[in-house]
């Protein structure tokens, strides 16, 4: 679906602020769509100059409502119309005015009215909304019906002034979140008191413990009087009267012992004057307690894997010891071996046990294996090391093995490539969205003749292999370059 930047870019005059304007409206407007009962068709001026009268119209944003049926089931983002082809818009643009059509347009059979509301930024119209309601489906509306409509009247004309979207919700200061009505809303006077609560709010709000019907009430001293008989109320409680009075945009979390009530707090300014507010209210128990549930598990993965690097760690330590005693060069140097492959693993559980995601944030890890050979190697000075591309994230299915595979490699090019001359080795990295490609190249001594992967006698490249291509699902190449040796590693992600 084409962007809104990319759909007025070169085909308006719309400022950065106008932009951010309407990029503030399209994340909140589900809500007029819904209390509408409608769909909503986003229309921008058509202009290369603003002393310029307008060519016409675009559409770059559609939304449709959750609460009824949709009128366009096409996808409408990019319809041009010329000036003069829709009276309602070109009208509700130049006179900066809601304009409703007297008669409804008959379309496929479907009754539809249509009303067009200004978009105002800094006392300018800048774009138009049109709203379409199926008259089709229209029959004796309820209180709650009611209720939603005219409060989506309040609101379309809150637009028309360029009161809405809000000022706390484009700087930030509300969640991203698009509210929702079906999950609950409750409207109150300018004195804070509720003229009405819909069902899903009044189940909400008997989660807290209102039992009693809440219409006629205040609802921030109800709340506030909850508030105080929680055992672990905090003297910096803020005042929930003054937040559910309706003054100020804004939005909150009550938690007690039974559950977990989010307020969105939406105050009505049709007329320039505060007539009360409509007051968004979802039972978030239920997300709160699997949040919780997610955190506690994420910390007891992350503990896992902190006891796993852990016991690596003294693996790697005894390994050490054994090898200190024994007087067999031999026997010494695969228990050395042996440290070096436990310890590549250690460093990818360490990583996991700190960072605090599901992903390994491999180039890390990568270099410390490398500075970790080299320097065990005892070739520091030696060999000029070189990482060329980044290896991002990967999962710890990948990373463990690929971690063993880079250290063995590395291994090999320095024991049996360079050996104790100086030389360069280099590893590049190059990553799709599906595959990984690692190329550990040197320019030591090449591969003698006739050798053959599947016939090397060689334990470091039968375990790199074995990983590749039974772990990872990958394939692996040796070639002879130039000067020297090249190891290719393709591994599908």
């Amino acid at each position: 679906m084409a962007d809104l930047d990319d759909l007025v870019r070169g085909r308006t005059t719309l400022t950065n602020s106008d932009l951010e304007k309407l990029h503030a409206l399209v994340a909140d407007w589900q809500l007029l769509a819904d209390l509408s009962f409608a769909d909503l068709l986003l229309w921008v001026p058509l202009r290369s100059d603003e002393r310029n009268w307008p060519l016409g119209h675009l559409v770059v944003g559609q939304m449709r409502p959750t609460t009824g049926a949709t009128v366009h089931g096409e996808d409408l983002l990019g319809t041009k119309v010329s000036w003069g082809e829709r009276s309602n818009i070109d009208a509700a643009l130049s006179q900066e005015k809601i304009f409703r059509e007297r008669d409804p347009e008959l379309r496929s059979g479907i009754s539809i009215r249509e009303e067009t509301i200004p978009v105002l930024n800094s006392g300018r119209a800048i774009a138009v909304i049109s709203r379409h309601t199926n008259l089709g489906a229209a029959r004796t509306p309820s209180r709650l019906e009611l209720t939603y409509l005219q409060t989506a009247n309040d609101l379309a004309e809150m637009v028309a002034a360029g009161r809405f979207p809000y000022e706390e919700s484009a700087a930030g200061l509300l969640s991203k979140a698009s509210p929702r009505v079906g999950d609950g809303l409750i409207r109150v006077d300018a004195n804070g008191v509720v003229t009405y609560a819909s069902p899903n709010a009044q189940s909400a709000l008997r989660r807290l413990g209102l039992t009693s019907n809440v219409e006629g009430l205040a609802l921030g001293t109800a709340v506030a009087q909850l508030m105080r008989k929680r055992p672990d109320r905090s003297p910096k409680e803020q005042s929930w009267v003054s937040l559910l009075s309706g003054k100020n945009a804004a939005e909150a979390e009550v938690e007690i012992a039974n559950g977990v009530v989010d307020f969105r707090v939406l105050p009505l300014t049709p007329a320039g004057q505060r007539t009360g507010a409509v007051i968004l209210i979802h039972d978030v128990t239920d997300l709160r307690r699997r949040e919780r549930e997610l955190i506690t598990k994420d910390a007891t993965i992350r503990e896992i894997h902190h006891r796993v690097k852990n016991n690596l760690q003294t693996v790697t330590a005894l390994l050490r010891l054994q090898a200190r005693r024994l007087n067999d060069p031999a026997g010494r140097a695969a228990l050395e071996e042996a440290v070096r492959r436990v310890s590549s693993i250690a460093v990818v559980h360490e990583t996991l046990s700190t960072t605090g995601q599901d992903r390994v944030a491999f180039d890390e890890v990568a270099d410390r294996i490398i500075s970790s050979v080299v320097e065990v190697a005892a070739t520091e000075g030696l060999v000029s090391v070189r990482r060329v591309g980044e290896f991002g994230l990967l999962a710890p299915s990948v990373a463990t093995p690929l971690a063993m595979i880079l250290a063995e490699l590395v291994q090999n090019a320095i024991e049996h490539g360079l050996g104790q001359v100086p030389g360069k080795l280099e590893i590049r990295i190059e990553r799709s969205a599906n595959q990984l490609q690692m190329v550990v190249a040197d320019d030591g001594v090449g591969l003698p003749d006739g050798f053959t992967l599947e016939g090397s006698t060689n334990l470091g490249l039968q375990i790199v292999r074995t990983l590749t291509v039974n772990e990872l699902s990958g394939q692996i190449t040796l070639n002879r370059a130039v000067d020297g040796t090249e190891v290719i590693v393709e591994i599908p992600l």
